[in-house]
């Protein structure tokens, strides 16, 4: 016979129960601490989601790389680029230039990188660091002359030495002024420091600085009729044969109309105006009664004028914005680049590229190997991968690699291709 009681009965016996058993163990604990009576001892382990310790970059291998959040591809690009420079990073500045690794996560390791700041420091001890010895230098000398093995000679590696070299082939054969040789992602701040009291180069390229000796020969010349390659065979540079166009163009309405206009553009010397005073002969046009109409279904748009446009229908702005943005391009190469013109009259447009024809035979093209460093920074598609470009060019001679390595977009790799051969 079985014994049952009450729910509310049992329920209180189960409570006194439980209260019991939790008494002795608060005794128990209680004598424990009256005998022990110190936790000073007792340790709470945390663990932490990424640990970081100090480490030198320069004895990471793959896998460790790799551990430190990099992906495979960027552990090759920071690998090679280790070897580039030498086979050995000298300073935190040197390592933050590798493409590979983001700012962000360059900030995150930065306080445990076993390097110094600038490689600046004169603590280190030279034997196991051979960037950091003094470069063999006695002489003045133009780097612009300067073979593989003069430059080993001085104390750079091989490796290094084609580098500089291939830099300056970049640069379109020649470092111009210290400024851009300085550049040179080979050439740290100790070295450059040593190397530059000894550099025949000017502190700065201006524009009529040339490491070349021959004179420009002068002739008798229209202002207003000079194309961009008649302002550059009278010594201006690139950029400033377009500014001078851009300045006639834009703000003199298509002519200069007094040697006081020419004087006025900035980027014209002082020195460099009386150099040409002599040889300027500024043709007006003719001014007509009746003024003959423009057939504009035989103007080139690669070469329409400003007031050209304006004789169309455009206002300044459309004009001016569509002459810029062709000039920045270096000419249109689709009629569809011209529509998308920043500020432009798209209906009045629309119907000036039904009228007039666009030969694209004059656009200079180059390919990602041989397109001067100006020339890709200055681009439109291509200023903002300009750096890129330079760099993976160096080491990955080779087309196909380096459009892996940019990751562009299909829109954006197929608006550069227009500009390449």
């Amino acid at each position: 016979m079985s014994l049952s009681l009450p729910y509310d009965e049992k329920n209180y016996y189960q409570k006194v129960a439980f209260l019991g058993v939790l008494l002795i163990i608060l005794s128990g604990f209680q004598k424990y601490t009256d005998k022990k009576g110190n936790f000073s001892d007792v340790q709470f382990i945390i663990e932490s989601t990424a640990p970081l310790s100090e480490f030198d970059p320069n004895d990471l291998d793959v896998k460790q790389w790799q551990k430190l959040g990099f992906s495979e591809k960027q552990v090759a690009t920071i690998l090679h680029y280790k070897e580039l420079i030498g086979g050995k990073f000298i300073s935190k500045v040197q390592l933050k230039k590798c493409y590979a690794i983001k700012a962000e996560k360059f900030e995150e390791l930065s306080p445990y990188i076993l390097l110094p700041e600038t490689g600046q420091e004169t603590s280190i001890d030279t034997s196991k660091n051979p960037s950091k010895k003094l470069l063999n230098l006695s002489a003045k000398f133009n780097p612009d002359h300067t073979s593989a093995d003069s430059w080993i000679q001085m104390g750079f590696s091989e490796k290094q030495a084609e580098a500089i070299l291939k830099y300056k082939k970049y640069l379109g054969g020649s470092f111009v002024s210290k400024e851009k040789f300085k550049e040179c992602f080979i050439i740290s701040e100790e070295n450059y420091r040593q190397l530059e009291p000894y550099l025949l180069l000017p502190d700065r390229h201006t524009a009529n600085s040339s490491n070349h000796t021959t004179k420009i020969q002068y002739h008798t010349f229209d202002p207003n009729v000079l194309d961009m390659d008649g302002w550059q065979s009278l010594g201006f540079s690139q950029n400033q044969a377009k500014v001078i166009i851009n300045y006639r163009n834009r703000n003199l309405k298509g002519s200069f109309k007094s040697l006081e206009d020419i004087q006025k553009c900035f980027v014209i010397s002082a020195e460099k105006f009386e150099e040409l005073k002599p040889y300027i002969k500024i043709t007006l046009p003719t001014i007509s009664t009746k003024q003959e109409k423009t057939d504009f279904s035989k103007i080139d748009l690669n070469v329409i004028t400003f007031k050209q446009l304006l004789e169309f229908g455009l206002d300044e702005r459309s004009a001016g914005s569509l002459i810029g943005f062709r000039r920045k391009l270096g000419g249109f190469v689709n009629k569809q680049q011209i529509l998308e013109t920043y500020n432009i009259d798209k209906e009045l447009i629309e119907k000036l590229i039904s009228i007039c024809p666009l030969n694209t035979s004059e656009i200079q093209k180059y390919t990602l190997l041989d397109a001067p460093e100006e020339w890709l920074k200055n681009h439109p598609y291509f200023k903002y991968s300009a750096d890129k470009i330079i760099f993976y060019r160096i080491s990955n001679p080779d087309e196909k690699k380096i459009w892996k390595l940019l990751k562009l977009k299909p829109e954006y790799e197929t608006r550069m291709k227009l500009y390449l051969k």
